[in-house]
């Protein structure tokens, strides 16, 4: 666990942090350590209070809508809803009348932390710099300060960064129509056009064809559609994602819901989320 500079941090807070209530904060990371030292070094500071932790976006996305925070200390790569999915769910579908301020606490490439800056999103990178956390308590309030009064969402500059990021994604070389699933001990190469589908479960992925099933090394469901056809592979639904050309059935569920019959040996149905519906009746003229 990493020890803050002599002065670094309440220092830095002296003056306008003082007397100022403690900013809320919510920290979310994968990793235990970096969870700890963060807050360590955060409440160190003296103006800011750590209401919870979460160990991935999923569980974030309970305790966000729970403790409402003023700030989340947010890792990108996580399994289940990584980082910018998390956000993007956030804006989508409105669970809080604002969205908190984000700051990025990742090991992300240098592209990323410009594109962060440029967009006016404040970021730390690992290993924790007890000065770099100072700054960002600091533009924290300041934000805070500027949008005091106004309830209206301010989600113009993170759209921008998702936008952007996603642009980046896109340009990325072009895909293999191969991947490899683990089996066992075994790593087997899969056509892309023979997977059924993939889920999440307890942090791992699960691939499944009509002949095998196993794991991939992929984190989150995110990484793995970067590698994946998006003319053939849709996510349903954030635990899942398909193959389009092996959905069996489409099964009329309750409330104008639906279910995936699957083309794999179990036949395994797969939920439509509310917000897909609308691309599942546009895929197949429902």
């Amino acid at each position: 666990m990493a020890t803050p500079l002599t002065g670094s941090i309440s220092d830095s807070s002296a003056g306008s942090g003082a007397a100022s209530a403690p900013l809320r904060a919510l920290i979310i990371d994968d990793e235990k350590l970096a969870r700890e030292e963060l807050r360590f070094l955060l409440e160190s500071s003296g103006s800011v209070q750590v209401v919870d932790e979460a160990k991935n976006g999923i569980e974030a996305l309970d305790k966000i809508v729970r403790h409402q925070p003023d700030v989340i200390f947010l890792d990108v790569q996580m399994p289940g809803l990584d980082g910018f999915a998390l956000i993007r769910h956030l804006m989508d579908h409105k669970l809080t009348p604002r969205l908190p301020q984000v700051i990025f606490a990742t090991a992300f490439d240098q592209y990323a932390v410009r594109a962060f800056d440029v967009n006016a999103v404040d970021y730390l990178l690992k290993p924790f710099d007890p000065q770099r956390i100072a700054q960002a308590i600091e533009k924290t309030r300041s934000r805070l300060a500027e949008i005091r009064g106004d309830e209206r969402p301010r989600e113009a500059e993170m759209a921008a960064l998702l936008d952007m990021l996603e642009r980046h994604r896109s340009a990325a070389p072009q895909k293999t129509s191969k991947l490899i699933v683990q089996v066992q001990n075994r790593l087997l190469l899969a056509d892309q056009s023979e997977i059924c589908f993939a889920a999440i479960e307890d942090g791992e992925i699960r691939v499944v064809t009509p002949t095998l099933e196993g794991q991939s090394k992929c984190r989150t469901l995110e990484e793995l559609l970067e590698l994946l056809d998006p003319q053939m592979f849709w996510r349903a639904h954030r635990g899942f994602v398909v193959n389009i050309n092996h959905i069996r059935e489409v099964v009329p569920w309750f409330k104008s819901s639906y279910q995936l019959r699957m083309n794999d040996r179990a036949r395994t149905e797969i939920p439509v989320s509310r917000a897909q519906t609308r691309r599942l009746r546009e895929l197949f003229r429902i």
